[in-house]
C-alpha cells in the first residue's frame, strides 16, 4: 500500500499536517467531544501536545504503516480536521481507519467525506477490507460509517480502553474493497422529520435526557407484570437504554420511541419496534403508557403510527405483539388497530425463580390495518 501525499476528493483535501495547524489541532483535540470518544488524547489537550502530534506522532503512524492525513478545507487550506489508517495488518490487506473534526466544522458532512476519500484511495492501492469501530453511544460517528458506505458487522467486546483503566465495548463498521460505494440502507430510517404524528400524539426518538421519566414508567409494578421476566429494571439499565438509543436504531436492532401529547407536549409513555426476522420482513412492538394517560385512547394511536411508518418508510411485511394473556387492556389497544389474535404459546417466556409464563401472540398485516 503506497499512499499519495495529498488526496483530493467529495469535497476535502486530505494533505501532511503542518507547524501553522497547531493551534487548529488544539481546537480540535482539546473540544470535549472530542476527549470523550478519543480517550488516548493527553487532557488537557496543549499546543505541546499538538507539536508533538504533528512531529512525532505523525510520521510514526506513517513508519508503522499506517496514515496520518489532515483533513483541509480545499479553498483555503486551513485544517478542519484529521483522518487516519492504523493497526494495519498487511497479511489480510486490512486497517482500521479513524476521525475526528474541530467543532466549526462539524454537521456538514465533512467527516464522511474524508473518510470516503481515505477509504477509496486505500482500496486503490491495495487494502481490501478496513475497519471503523465507534463507542455505541457515539451516534454521531455511526452515521458517518453509514454515509461513508460502512455496514455495521458485531460489537467488540471490551475493546475499548477509556481513562482511569476503564474497557468498554465498541461497535464494528467494515467496508470491502468491492462494497457499493454509496451510503448504506438501514434497516430502520430516521422518522420523516425527526417526528410522527397525528396531531393529538406524537412520537420521537428516546433520548439520554429521557432517563428518570422512562425509569418512573418501567418500574412501575403493573409495567413490570407484563414483562418476561418481570422483573424491574435499574435505574443505571434505562440511563443506557436511552444513551444507546440512537445506535439501536442506526444498526438495526431496535427503534425505541417516546410517546407525547401534543396539546401540552407532556410525555405519555415509550413505544418499540424491533426486528424479529429480517429475511422475512417481520417485526414486533411493543408499548407502555403513564398511569395518568390510560384509557384515552393514546395507546391505540402510538400503535396506530407505529405501524404506518413500520408498513411504510420501513417496509415491514408483518407486525407481531406478544402480550401475557391476563393483559386484556393490551389486547383491546391491538385489536382496535386490526391486530387478530394468532397464537398462544405455552411457556415460551421466562417468568420468577424459574417458572415460565405463556405468549399469547397477536399478528397485524398492512391490510389489516383500522381507523
Amino acid at each position: 500500500m503506497t499512499l499519495r501525499q495529498v488526496v483530493e476528493a467529495h469535497g476535502v483535501r486530505l494533505r501532511p499536517f503542518r507547524a501553522e495547524d497547531t493551534a487548529d489541532v488544539v481546537d480540535g483535540c482539546a473540544d470535549p467531544l472530542t476527549q470523550r470518544f478519543v480517550s488516548n488524547l493527553p487532557t488537557p489537550y496543549t499546543r505541546t501536545d499538538a507539536r508533538w502530534w504533528i512531529d512525532v506522532g505523525v510520521p510514526a503512524a506513517w513508519t508503522g504503516g499506517g496514515a496520518a492525513y489532515a483533513v483541509a478545507d480545499p479553498a483555503t487550506d486551513r485544517l478542519l480536521g484529521a483522518v487516519g489508517l492504523n493497526n494495519p495488518v498487511p497479511a489480510r490487506g486490512q486497517a482500521e481507519i479513524g476521525y475526528w473534526l474541530r467543532p466549526a466544522a462539524r454537521g456538514r458532512g465533512l467527516a464522511a467525506a474524508a473518510t470516503r476519500a481515505l477509504s477509496e484511495h486505500a482500496f486503490a492501492t491495495g487494502t481490501a477490507r478496513l475497519e471503523l469501530l465507534t463507542d455505541p453511544e457515539n451516534g454521531p460517528s455511526q452515521r458517518v460509517a453509514l454515509a461513508a458506505a460502512f455496514r455495521h458487522e458485531g460489537s467488540r467486546r471490551s475493546a475499548g480502553s477509556g481513562r482511569a483503566g476503564s474497557r468498554h465495548d465498541l461497535l464494528a463498521w467494515v467496508r470491502l474493497a468491492d462494497d457499493p460505494p454509496g451510503p448504506v440502507a438501514r434497516l430502520l430510517p430516521d422518522l420523516p422529520g425527526g417526528v410522527l404524528t397525528d396531531q393529538v400524539v406524537s412520537l420521537r426518538r428516546l433520548a439520554p435526557d429521557d432517563a428518570d421519566l422512562m425509569y418512573r414508567l418501567h418500574s412501575r409494578p403493573e409495567v413490570v407484570a407484563n414483562q418476561a421476566p418481570p422483573v424491574p429494571p435499574t435505574r443505571e439499565a434505562i440511563g443506557r437504554r436511552c444513551r444507546l438509543a440512537e445506535s439501536g436504531w442506526l444498526t438495526g436492532e431496535i427503534a425505541r420511541l417516546l410517546i407525547t401529547d401534543v396539546a401540552s407536549g407532556e410525555p405519555v409513555g415509550s413505544c418499540g419496534l424491533s426486528y424479529t426476522d429480517v429475511a422475512a420482513g417481520e417485526a414486533s412492538v411493543g408499548y407502555a403508557l403513564l398511569p395518568d394517560w390510560r384509557g384515552r385512547g393514546y395507546a391505540t394511536r402510538a400503535v396506530q403510527l407505529l405501524a404506518d411508518w413500520a408498513f411504510g418508510p420501513v417496509g415491514i411485511a408483518r407486525l407481531t405483539a406478544g402480550t401475557v394473556p391476563d393483559n386484556t387492556a393490551s389486547h383491546r389497544v391491538l385489536e382496535r388497530v386490526g391486530f387478530r389474535r394468532e397464537a398462544l404459546q405455552r411457556g415460551r417466556l421466562p417468568g420468577l425463580a424459574g417458572a415460565r409464563l405463556d405468549d399469547l401472540t397477536f399478528a397485524l398485516l398492512a391490510a389489516d390495518r383500522r381507523r
